[in-house]
């Protein structure tokens, strides 16, 4: 038999046995899945009936309110009680697969209905009519059929037989988890049983053989030709031996081989010999110029060549070495002449931005000179104008004061009334406070009532709390009214007093009001004299700030223009710098003077001289004009 049938039987083996075990585990899984969803339909039930009761329940309380109290509050519960029922109930009908079950929902559900046209419907019209006192007492006669037991008792049955079958889905999923985990562990130990027989039959006829075949292999490897293998075995394992026979037949005829081709080898080598020699002599040559040109590409130009070549080569060198001095000489000038031409270009720069800073700081400390001189006249003017509406103010002020004396005293007069007032209403909230103190024990007597007429009274109990709780509410507005009242009172005499002292302040007012009257005249006069004075004094210096930005904008001119030639000379040096030279002079760029810093730190300066730096008139002006 062949290998691969004999692994082949042996997998097949195992798989037929775990397939059984998964069968059965799968059998075990899938019952407990029906009995999971059973379960989880079952609650759905439960909860649903239990909220049809609710709902009917919420109903039959809410109604009663109605008729006790006739709030329409109640009506909104009672509408939402009954579109909850509904609603449901058809969700239930759709879930529900029993006859019996269906039949218990039904029951319910007419109960329901019946219950609403006898009573809750009808009540509700009656009392909404106007008939309230003829619908409690059909009620009180009625006794015990205006109860909703018929509707809430077959919904109890209905969510105790969901609770059984609930109860039974239970039994059967403990059954099967108990089922799987038997056929998990027998299955188990007996795919471990099979799989060591299969283990140890496989050994012994597959892998002994193959630890022979790999011992007689390496011997053969290590150039021991006189091995032995046994090659009579009918599938693979005997291929494999007598394919180990023919390499060992093979490696024989090979060491012959080598032999005759050894001496051939010996001749061979001399040739390549003298080849080799030559081949090193050119190959100096290309290495040595491929180091020169290397060098030259990354801008070194002090390499040289100095090893001598042979001579049918030396020319090459020679001719390489003078080319390269002769660039590097070149490039050593150049970086000369753009160094000179960068230190004088900065030297301009500084100068300039020097003096363009000057100039700035020198206009705008005229321009804030003329900010300073505006600001100053505008102040002037808005003082002599205060000053005319002070005095004006102050006028009328003087006859405010007078009228509002005469409010004064009326004000006196108006508090004394609201004090009086405010104790007629104190004597008003005590009486409340009384009446509410009655009307909570009435209530209390109330409650008691109802209680001892058990279901039937207990409407005028919920009507009773409610009473009870208005009472209260009452108590306590009247005590937080009557503080307030008596903390009104003592602000009214505390303002009565306040009031006084007022009345004889006004009188002093009035006569200061007069005497800041003749100062607030002799102020405007002198403030309109100085308003035209600054004037005269902003527009000299106005003239001044506009030729200072005239300056400036030339200054700023030759500063960009130094600027740009720096920046080029910069560029220059840095494409020399790229290369390596002899020469001491350095083409790398020098770092740039920070001339800005020079001077102290001039203040803001704003721009408005741009425009005339540009117009035809600036365009005229000259070096020697600055």
């Amino acid at each position: 038999m062949r290998i691969p049938r004999k692994l082949r039987l042996s997998f097949i083996l195992i798989c037929v046995s775990a397939a059984i075990m998964m069968a059965v585990f799968f059998a075990t899984i899938m019952m407990i899945r029906a009995s999971i969803e059973s379960n989880n339909l079952s609650r759905t039930i439960e909860a649903q009936a239990m909220s049809l009761e609710t709902a009917i329940l919420r109903q039959n309380s809410q109604f009663r309110g109605f008729l006790v109290t006739g709030d329409e509050t109640y009506l909104k519960s009672y509408y939402e009680g009954r579109d909850e029922f509904d609603k449901v109930v058809v969700e239930l009908k759709g879930q529900l697969g029993d006859a019996e079950k269906q039949a218990l929902l039904e029951k319910s559900r007419l109960a329901t209905l019946a219950w609403r046209a006898d009573w809750g419907d009808r009540i509700i019209a009656e009392v909404r009519a106007g008939k309230r006192e003829q619908a409690q007492q059909d009620v009180r006669d009625a006794g015990k059929k205006v109860l909703v037991s018929d509707a809430v008792l077959p919904l109890r049955d209905l969510r105790e037989a969901e609770a059984a079958v609930t109860e039974k889905n239970l039994e059967r999923q403990q059954a099967a988890i108990v089922t799987a985990i038997i056929a998990l562990i027998v299955g188990g130990i007996a795919l471990i049983t099979i799989a060591m027989v299969l283990s140890a039959m496989l050994s012994r006829m597959i892998a002994r053989p193959i630890t022979v075949l790999t011992e007689a292999m390496g011997q053969l490897a290590k150039g021991d030709n006189d091995i032995v293998v046994d090659a009579s075995h009918a599938d693979e394992l005997g291929d494999m031996a007598r394919a180990v026979l023919v390499f060992r037949d093979t490696a024989l005829a090979k060491a012959e081989a080598e032999r005759s081709k050894a001496a051939a080898d010996l001749a061979k080598d001399a040739a390549e010999r003298e080849k080799i020699v030559a081949d090193a002599a050119q190959r100096h040559v290309v290495e040595e110029l491929d180091t020169a040109l290397e060098a030259l590409a990354a801008g070194d130009l002090t390499h040289t060549i100095r090893t001598p070549f042979a001579p049918e080569y030396e020319r090459l060198r020679t001719a390489f070495n003078v080319a390269v001095q002769g660039l590097e000489e070149s490039l050593a000038s150049v970086a000369g002449s753009a160094q000179s031409v960068r230190l004088g270009a900065t030297q301009i720069c500084s100068a300039s931005e020097t003096l363009s800073l000057r100039t700035e700081q020198q206009a705008s400390s005229l321009q804030q000179t003329t900010t300073a001189t505006n600001h100053v006249t505008d102040m002037v003017g808005d003082t002599a104008r205060s000053a005319a509406h002070a005095r004006n103010a102050i006028t009328l002020a003087n006859g405010d004061a007078a009228d509002g004396r005469v409010i004064v005293e009326e004000a006196i007069v108006a508090m004394d009334a609201i004090k009086a007032g405010s104790q007629e209403i104190g004597e008003i909230i005590n009486m409340i406070d009384a009446i509410a103190l009655q009307t909570n024990l009435l209530a209390l007597n109330a409650g008691v009532e109802a209680a001892r007429a058990g279901d039937a009274g207990r409407g005028f109990a919920v009507v009773a709390g409610e009473v009870r709780e208005l009472a209260k509410r009452t108590v306590d507005a009247a005590k937080d009214i009557k503080q307030l009242i008596s903390k009104s009172s003592d602000e009214v005499r505390l303002g009565v007093d306040r009031v006084g002292e007022t009345s004889e302040m006004l009188a002093r007012v009035v006569s200061k009001i007069g005497d800041a009257n003749t100062l607030i005249v002799d102020i405007a006069q002198g403030a309109q004299i100085q308003s035209e004075n600054l004037k005269q004094v902003n527009s000299a210096v106005g003239s001044m700030d506009r030729m200072t930005q005239q300056n400036a904008a030339m200054a700023e001119e030759a500063t960009a223009a130094a600027r740009i030639l720096a920046t080029e000379a910069d560029e220059l040096a840095t494409l020399v710098s790229r290369f390596r030279l002899n020469t001491t002079t350095s083409a790398a760029p020098a770092p740039r003077r920070d001339t800005a810093s020079a001077p102290g730190p001039a203040p803001k300066v704003i721009r408005t001289f741009g425009a005339l730096a540009l117009s035809s008139e600036a365009a005229d002006d000259d070096w020697s004009e600055f």
